[in-house]
């Protein structure tokens, strides 16, 4: 087979690729993920449902590269912002922060199938780790960058949690202060549930001002980690 036809078939299997996440993605945001279907794709497409089963083997296998894709267009988003951010430390995790929020916005259904809701039967496997992990790894490098620098004042833990405490640093950032690790995990936690209030309508009739509330909220969880 001659490089020519490889070339132009791997072409068109990049191409139909795209198009059944496509009309997946779209079927997320009119049914949602947990009636996400390889035959109805393959009918909005015109294909026979044995043709897609050649490029995605399940239904698993589609949501999990939805997954993926979701994930590192969040990451790169964060990444985008994080590198054109002031050196401060705190302005830096408050710049990650918004770009959390303003894709989230911009992409509600790709943000719902990440953050949102289980998918019924379905269990995310280790291949989603890595592009999962993009965001909490620029918020590590802010704190880890503050704490070279000395400029993280570490919080205290009480002597119930030291034990989860060592065990997460051991796991997540060896070189960075239990008490710190633990408030990261928790002000990771907060980020996603400031965003996911407001994406799903928990504040509505309760925060009008969106924007400059989530700066305020997202600054005090950069001060609780212990940014300075």
């Amino acid at each position: 087979m001659s490089s020519v036809v490889r070339g132009a078939r791997a072409r068109a299997r990049i191409e139909v690729t795209a198009a059944i996440k496509e009309e997946a993605r779209r079927q997320l945001a009119s049914d949602g993920a947990a009636k996400l279907s390889l035959r109805a794709v393959a009918r909005e497409l015109g294909m026979v449902s044995s043709a897609l089963y050649r490029y995605f083997p399940s239904r698993d296998d589609l949501l999990t590269a939805l997954i993926i894709d979701a994930y590192d267009s969040l990451g790169e988003a964060a990444e985008a912002a994080h590198a054109a951010a002031d050196a401060a430390p705190v302005e830096r995790w408050v710049t990650v922060g918004e770009a959390v929020r303003g894709w989230a916005l911009a992409h509600p259904q790709e943000y719902a199938l990440i953050y949102g809701s289980p998918v019924p039967g379905y269990s995310a496997p280790q291949t989603t780790v890595p592009a999962a992990a993009r965001v909490g790894l620029l918020l590590i490098g802010i704190v880890r960058d503050a704490h070279r620098s000395h400029a993280l004042e570490v919080p205290l833990l009480t002597d119930e949690l030291v034990p989860e405490a060592v065990r997460l640093a051991a796991d997540l950032a060896p070189d960075l202060p239990p008490g710190a690790v633990t408030a990261l995990v928790a002000a990771w936690a907060q980020l996603y549930g400031l965003v996911g209030f407001e994406l799903f309508g928990q504040f509505n009739r309760v925060v009008e001002e969106r924007e400059p509330f989530f700066r305020h909220a997202v600054t005090r969880l950069a001060q609780g980690v212990g940014l300075r």
